[in-house]
């Protein structure tokens, strides 16, 4: 389970005699306990009685601070020069203050947390947002049908759904809509609309803002500057923060309800976001094909 230390990165260990001891190898054994690249533990501060450590990663593993005074106070106590008494401590000011736990605590809180944590994870995945995209359903020119939908079919399959306003075509606000959503502790944000390959299109441009490594395929590619067509065609968006999933769907309502059927798919067999919109743009692509299939008939 990960850890985030929060800005409280040092680590004192107060009643330690150092006598011509190698600060590099005490950096070296705090980094290996708690299961860290070594460059990331320095020693910044050496006193009579106490050294300072900065640890510079700001995620760690539980399972490598809790309860772990002991054996770093082992392991330094082999380094020559280095002498541990009775009532040398290790203690922080943040989470790295666990480290001070003895073991069988440390396993007891180690499995409170854990089973606390995927609670809070399962919430979190249970809960979504939908955004729909628009000037024409902002200004009530047209009806919002994709959000009931989607509404339905989640609630039905036990997710809490919470309508987000109506954003307008502007990939900026899009993306801090998205970004607030991730901070709310949605685990799913969907967007419907904006998809397009017209310049006001910029549903897929938000979502790259807040994931540069976003999967966004093509469903259907257009000449560049023919018609109204600015872009190259009509792609979908899926990205990840953290635990947030942000899918970007196409407008039409019959399209949404394919997206939907993928994506609660996806989340059952725990895909990557790649699979995921692969699989989107699979089943829109056919969508989209038999929609041209019987236009030409």
């Amino acid at each position: 389970m990960e850890l985030n230390l929060l800005h409280k990165t040092e680590l004192w260990i107060n009643n330690i005699k150092l006598e011509g001891a190698n600060l590099t190898r005490v950096a070296e054994v705090v980094a290996e306990v708690m299961n860290i690249p070594r460059e990331k533990v320095l020693v910044v501060d050496v006193r009579e009685n106490h050294i300072t450590l900065d640890i510079l990663q700001q995620e760690l593993q539980a399972e490598y601070v809790f309860g772990k005074k002991k054996e770093i106070l082992n392991k330094l106590r082999d380094i020559p020069g280095v002498n541990i008494f009775d009532n040398t401590d290790i203690h922080s000011d943040g989470i790295l203050g666990m480290i001070g736990l003895d073991e069988d605590e440390a396993k007891e809180v180690l499995m409170r947390t854990k089973t606390m944590s995927s609670n809070i994870k399962n919430r979190i995945a249970r809960r979504v947002i939908v955004f729909p995209t628009g000037f024409e359903v902002k200004r009530g020119m047209i009806e919002d049908t994709n959000t009931p939908l989607i509404a339905n079919i989640l609630k039905d399959k036990g997710y809490q759904v919470n309508q987000g306003e109506i954003l307008d075509d502007d990939e900026i606000l899009i993306a801090g809509k998205i970004r607030q959503a991730v901070d709310n502790g949605y685990g799913l944000v969907i967007t419907t609309g904006g998809v397009g390959a017209e310049d006001k299109d910029k549903t897929v441009e938000g979502i790259l803002r807040v994931d540069p490594s976003a999967a966004v395929p093509y469903i259907v590619k257009f000449k560049k500057g023919t018609g109204r067509h600015e872009k190259e065609g009509v792609r979908i968006g899926v990205g990840q923060v953290g635990q947030t999933l942000i899918v970007a769907l196409p407008g039409p309502n019959d399209e949404v309800k394919i997206g939907i059927e993928v994506i609660m798919d996806a989340l059952d067999k725990g895909l990557s976001k790649e699979a995921i919109a692969y699989n989107l743009a699979e089943a829109l692509r056919d969508k989209l094909r038999s929609k041209m299939h019987h236009h030409h008939h």
